[in-house]
C-alpha cells in the first residue's frame, strides 16, 4: 500500500505484515492519519511505518551499533590513526555477526565515518590522519544485522581541548537531546527541528541546513528527510512506528559548508571553524519515543 486511499477491509490482514486483522492493528491509527492529511498536513506513507517485528529487528541492530561505539570509546586516544578506528569498527561489527553499513555504500571506501574538527561529516578514515591532543572527532557507526539497519554517532574529545571546542561538543549534545524531547506522536518534525535550532542559537552556534537526518531500518537511508531548521508546526506528522535519526550538525561559526572536491565525500565548514554532531536512531511510540541506537 503506497498511500492511505486504499486501506484493507476491517477483517482483512493488516497492510503492515503483522498478520493481525486490520481492525485490530493499524485501522484506528490510519483513520487518524487520514484526518491530518485532509487538513493539509504532510503525513508519512505506509512504507515509513514499521511493525513490531521490524522494530524488534532494528532494536537488535541498534544494540550492536551502540556496543561498537562503546568499543571505540574504550580505545580512542591521541596517537591513533583514523584508519585504526575504522579497523576497530570493522572487527567488532563482524564479531557480532553484523555488517558495517557504510562499507561500499554508494562507493564509500571505509566501514565508518571519522570527522575531525572542521569536518562536518563523512570524513574518510586514513592512516595519515593521526588524532592529537585537542582534536574533536565524530565517529559515525552504522550497522546491518539480519537485514535491519541502525545508525548513531558520538563526539570524542582527545585529551584536553580548547574551551570553544568543548562548549561546541556539549552544545551539539544538548541540541540532540532537545530534539529527542520533542519526538512525540501526532506532533511534527518541525517541532523537533525548532527545538534543535533554538538550542543552537541560544549557545551562539548555527545548524547545517543542507544535510539532515533520515528514516532508517529496512534501508540505510529512507524517507523522510529530517530537517533541523524547519519552523515549529511544519514538516511531516510523527506517527507511531516511524523510525528515523536525530543528528543535527552544529557549527561554531556559519552554517555554510563545502565538499572535498578530491574525495567527493567529506563535508567541511565553509569558514574553517569546528563542527560537532551526536546522533541517535529513534522510534516513535504511542506516548513518546524509544532510542534504538545511541
Amino acid at each position: 500500500m503506497e498511500d492511505w486511499k486504499h486501506t484493507p477491509e476491517r477483517n482483512a490482514p493488516c497492510w503492515c505484515g503483522s498478520g493481525k486483522k486490520y481492525k485490530l492493528c493499524h485501522m484506528r491509527q490510519d483513520e487518524r492519519i487520514r484526518m491530518w492529511e485532509r487538513e493539509g498536513h504532510i503525513v508519512p506513507t505506509p512504507g515509513m511505518i514499521k511493525n513490531e517485528k521490524q522494530i524488534d529487528g532494528i532494536r537488535e541492530s541498534g544494540k550492536i551499533n551502540t556496543a561498537v561505539l562503546d568499543h571505540v570509546a574504550a580505545h580512542i586516544c591521541a596517537g591513533m590513526s583514523t584508519e585504526q578506528i575504522d579497523r576497530l569498527v570493522e572487527e567488532k561489527t563482524r564479531a557480532f555477526g553484523a555488517i558495517p553499513a557504510p562499507l561500499g555504500y554508494e562507493g564509500f571506501p571505509k566501514s565508518v565515518c571519522t570527522s575531525l574538527n572542521d569536518q562536518v561529516c563523512h570524513g574518510i578514515p586514513s592512516r595519515d590522519v593521526i588524532l592529537k591532543e585537542g582534536d574533536i572527532v565524530n565517529v559515525d557507526v552504522s550497522t546491518i544485522y539480519r537485514g535491519y539497519y541502525s545508525d548513531s554517532s558520538r563526539m570524542f574529545i582527545i585529551g584536553e581541548t580548547t574551551p570553544e571546542r568543548a562548549r561546541l561538543v556539549q552544545t551539539a549534545k544538548e541540541c540532540m537531546q532537545a530534539g529527542i524531547a520533542q519526538v512525540k506522536p501526532w506532533q511534527f518534525l518541525g517541532d523537533m527541528a525548532d527545538a534543535v535550532k533554538q538550542c543552537a542559537q541560544k549557545n551562539g552556534c548555527s545548524v547545517v541546513e543542507e544535510i539532515g537526518g533520515h528514516g532508517v531500518g529496512l534501508e540505510f537511508h529512507e524517507d523522510p528527510f529530517v530537517s533541523y531548521v524547519a519552523p515549529k508546526g511544519t514538516e511531516m506528522l510523527m506517527v507511531p512506528g516511524m523510525v528515523f535519526t536525530i543528528e543535527p550538525m552544529i557549527n561554531a561559526g556559519t552554517e555554510e559548508i563545502c565538499i572535498d572536491e578530491e574525495n567527493g565525500w567529506t563535508i567541511y565548514t565553509q569558514d574553517g571553524k569546528p563542527s560537532a554532531q551526536w546522533e541517535v536512531t529513534v522510534a516513535v511510540t504511542l506516548d513518546g519515543c524509544e532510542i534504538l541506537a545511541w
